[in-house]
């Protein structure tokens, strides 16, 4: 559920900065972007419905484009880059505020929300498992590869866009690497519309890709009946429409009436974190419980990396509170919800076995017999 609750409201956080972007562009003289999220949400939750191979190929090109103009960016930033600009918000009042940490230390806390967009949704990877020809060997690499190149884009975006525009002329930006461009070079250039441009297509992909991610995470639990079980239903296309559509008219309708972006953000880390957490002590309790368990990849260093990462989960949870108190209490009042529906209703009517449960009971007997 924690991460349903990410995956259902990221894409509407990205439906506003999507919508920011075309304003900073002042593309068909919009004064209001309702009608841009209203555009994404019917474009591409209609290409996912139309089939998922088709939707993985268009996702694929949108995110070659993307890091086209990451590296663009990159290339255009270099020599503009100084540390100074790095450090230009003034010091506020706050304890242990200085130039090198204008907001204190609790201010860094706070900052964790923000950097875990970096990395949101990247574990929605083993979503694609059953789409994938040899899931033990393709899911792993899927993961790493996909981290790493998270890592090195976020570093350079991280260290440029302030770095080279100032951190604070970005400080309050929905569109914060054209304008990263635009202060560097003191002001519109081709560098800044081209990013502007085709940086939309980050956008576009990370919207594009959380999208699938939200459709099979409620697919998949409204099939063992932890949720209604008309949302799995699937289409002549195979495809879960229910799935992809209800989650995206309730993703249009929070970007359209509140057009808070930075909220949005919130309470989709909250849900990140809190699944976090709870990844990590599903992993202490297999090792734990079951450490002959058939393991195809092994975690490096076993669960003291995952107790590492534990302490991290536990510490952006607090962050979201540092931020926004009514956006985790907003996430909180959700998982209420869910847990009264779980306790009282969808716990006496789960399904015994789950199409993936058959798959391993048959995986595991044909194994006997070999």
């Amino acid at each position: 559920m924690a991460i349903l609750i990410e995956y259902a409201v990221a894409p509407a956080a990205i439906a506003v900065f999507i919508g920011g972007y075309v304003e900073a562009l002042g593309l068909f003289g919009l004064t209001n972007a309702w009608p841009v999220y209203l555009a994404a949400y019917v474009i591409f939750v209609g290409l996912h419905l139309w089939g998922v191979g088709e939707a993985l190929k268009v996702m694929f090109v949108i995110t070659g484009i993307a890091l086209v103009a990451l590296v663009a960016f990159t290339v255009g930033m270099i020599p503009k880059f100084d540390g100074a600009r790095l450090f230009d918000i003034a010091p506020t009042d706050a304890p242990g505020a200085s130039t090198f940490l204008p907001f204190g230390a609790v201010g860094v806390w706070a900052a964790l929300v923000y950097a875990i967009w970096f990395f949101l949704a990247i574990e929605g990877v083993p979503l694609a498992a059953e789409e994938a020809r040899d899931p033990r060997r393709d899911m792993p690499k899927g993961i790493i590869a996909g981290m790493m190149v998270l890592l090195v884009t976020a570093a350079l975006m991280l260290l440029l866009a302030p770095g080279g525009g100032g951190s604070k002329a970005i400080a309050g930006s929905d569109s914060p690497l054209p304008d990263a461009v635009r202060a560097a070079y003191g002001g519109d250039n081709f560098l800044a519309d081209f990013v502007n441009y085709v940086g939309l297509a980050g956008l576009i992909a990370s919207f594009f890709s959380i999208i699938y991610a939200y459709s099979r995470q409620l697919f998949a639990l409204s099939r063992a009946g932890y949720l209604p079980r008309w949302m799995s239903v699937t289409g002549k296309r195979r495809t879960p429409y229910l799935a992809l559509i209800v989650p995206g008219t309730v993703g249009f309708l929070l970007a359209a009436i509140t057009q808070a972006g930075d909220l949005m953000i919130q309470i989709a880390v909250f849900g990140a974190t809190i699944s976090y957490v709870l990844m990590m002590l599903s992993h202490i309790v297999l090792r734990r419980r079951e450490p002959n368990m058939e393991r195809p990849y092994r975690t490096p260093g076993g669960v003291v990396t995952t107790g590492i990462a534990l302490v991290l989960a536990m510490a952006a949870v607090v962050a979201v509170f540092l931020v926004d108190v009514v956006a985790a209490l907003w996430v909180a009042g959700i998982f209420v919800a869910h847990l009264a529906y779980f306790w009282f209703y969808s716990r006496h009517r789960l399904v015994a076995n789950a199409p993936e449960e058959e798959f391993e009971a048959i995986e595991r007997a044909e194994q006997e017999l070999a």
